[in-house]
């Protein structure tokens, strides 16, 4: 322990640290996570573009379905900021709206995804016994090709869900749950690595020898120390989802004409982009704005819950 005059005789710096007082973990993060420039740009941008999506349609209040033919194809305006589509929807509203859904998409499908990892990871990860055969299923499903399959799914079940939940209530289960389902395994491999190192770990022997459970020790004890890295495989993988809904509606597979996702709303501008470009423009943009941001977000927290980078 340095004394006083020892203290004296250090750089400014070096003192301030001393006697600055220690941050939490998540405070720690927080502050790491303040420091990257382009997480923080991300960070803001989704929160603009989550919030335009959830409260925009309460403000702009054009209708996502008001036919108007007289103003069909026409370019941004103070009537119609982005503009119309061909039958003379306004396109604001329309990317507004979508933007709902889309978003709603990638986040349920990820929280399916890292719960099917978690488990998997989890369970592979901590009971030697089920490791090999839980590490063939998900090198099974990672041998599978995910948009062919996602394509062939869909087109066989979906008028099947349509007439159980409704036209949008079923499709959306079917993205939501296809996706999740395809799109597990990198995180139950990353989480069985994590499970694997700190399985053997002097804190999980000290729970083991005073009667801790199997369940006990997997979920009080080892998982709370693989969250961040799940965490930030959840926000990669937001991206992911969303971009694979976009491309089953970009297909004519996704949601109805009259649910406006952005996929869907690409779909619709692929017959006008010579003479309407910003059909494509704007919900274009909002796909790669939205994508962009996540990916940010998620190589900041990487770099912020990443222990050797403290400081």
């Amino acid at each position: 322990m340095a004394t006083t005059a020892n203290v004296r005789k250090m750089p400014a710096a070096a003192t301030a640290d001393m006697l600055r007082p220690s941050r939490s973990l998540w405070k720690d993060a927080w502050y790491q996570f303040r420091r990257h420039t382009l997480a923080m740009a991300g960070m803001v941008t989704l929160i603009i573009l989550i919030l335009g999506t959830t409260i925009g349609p309460f403000i702009y209040t054009t209708p996502i379905n008001g036919i108007d033919f007289g103003r069909a194809i026409q370019g941004p305006s103070v009537a119609h900021p982005f503009g119309t589509d061909d039958l003379g929807r306004d396109m604001l509203a329309r990317v507004l709206w979508g933007g709902r859904v889309s978003i709603a998409v990638g986040i349920t499908a990820v929280l399916l995804a890292i719960t099917l990892g978690t488990a998997f990871g989890a369970l592979a990860g901590y009971f030697k016994s089920l490791d090999n055969p839980l590490m063939r299923i998900t090198d099974l499903f990672l041998s599978l090709p995910i948009l062919p399959l996602l394509l062939i799914i869909i087109f066989l079940f979906r008028d099947t869900l349509r007439k159980l939940f409704g036209p949008e209530v079923g499709i959306f289960l079917m993205i939501v749950t296809v996706i999740g389902i395809l799109t597990w395994m990198p995180v139950a491999r990353l989480v069985r690595a994590n499970f694997l190192s700190l399985k053997n770990k002097e804190f999980v022997e000290a729970a083991r020898a005073v009667g801790a459970t199997d369940l006990r020790i997997i979920t009080k004890h080892i998982l709370p120390n693989v969250l961040s890295s799940v965490l930030v495989a959840a926000t990669l993988g937001v991206g992911g989802a969303i971009i694979l809904e976009s491309t089953l509606s970009f297909l004519g597979l996704g949601f109805p004409s009259d649910v406006p996702t952005w996929g869907r709303l690409l779909f619709d501008a692929q017959n006008y982009l010579d003479l309407a470009p910003h059909l494509a423009l704007f919900p274009g943009l909002a796909i790669f704005l939205t994508v962009l941001s996540v990916n940010y977000i998620g190589d900041g927290l990487r770099d912020a819950l990443d222990p050797r980078k403290g400081g």
